[in-house]
């Protein structure tokens, strides 16, 4: 069996439910850390993190500039900024330009998790309303790792799958039970 280094998530309309139904089948311990872009309104409070935490055993944290990644943590991006992995063992977040609109960036965060992880990544988009993670998607399979879809007909808005899925990079178009599946044989 292959080994993976990360897991990188990007969701948008329709995340929560999307991420509540993955992340409370994911196996504990987890090994390796889950990294999610989830876009949401600049103003965001910490409602986001409080409801994940509610539903899984791991730990669910925002992520934060310049901080250690820990194998088995959950980091969400915090709201209205770009969550970026810089080496194996560091993250950090910036406030540059909005990407495809949003800010988070799921497209940044899989880009530069394919930089440092290269074909020890994996990345999963769910449900949403636009084309965010497509390039990312593209780049995570190029550089040799796993890439998975939500199923567009199981998707609250399919649009953001849809898109993913027209590059061809796609390994796997799961539900999310068979998504969690995956991840668990990882």
């Amino acid at each position: 069996m292959r080994h993976y280094d990360a897991i990188v998530i990007g969701t948008s309309q329709g995340g929560l439910t999307a991420l509540t139904t993955l992340l409370s089948k994911l196996p504990k311990p987890l090994k390796r850390p889950v990294f999610i872009v989830q876009h949401r309104h600049p103003d965001s409070d910490e409602t986001l993190l409080y409801l994940l935490n509610k539903v899984t055993p791991l730990n669910v944290v925002e992520a934060e500039d310049k901080a250690a990644i820990e194998p088995g943590n959950i980091y969400v991006a915090p709201a209205n900024y770009h969550l970026l992995i810089e080496s194996p063992d560091k993250m950090s977040l910036s406030v540059d330009e909005r990407i495809n609109y949003s800010r988070p960036s799921i497209d940044v965060l899989f880009e530069s998790a394919a930089d440092v992880f290269q074909s020890g990544v994996v990345g999963i988009i769910l449900t949403g309303a636009n084309s965010d993670g497509s390039q990312g998607i593209e780049k995570i399979k190029k550089l040799g790792g796993l890439t998975m879809v939500q199923d567009p007909k199981t998707a609250e808005s399919a649009e953001m799958p849809q898109a993913a899925i027209k590059t061809k990079a796609v390994d796997h178009v799961l539900t999310l039970e068979g998504i969690a599946r995956v991840l668990a044989k990882l």
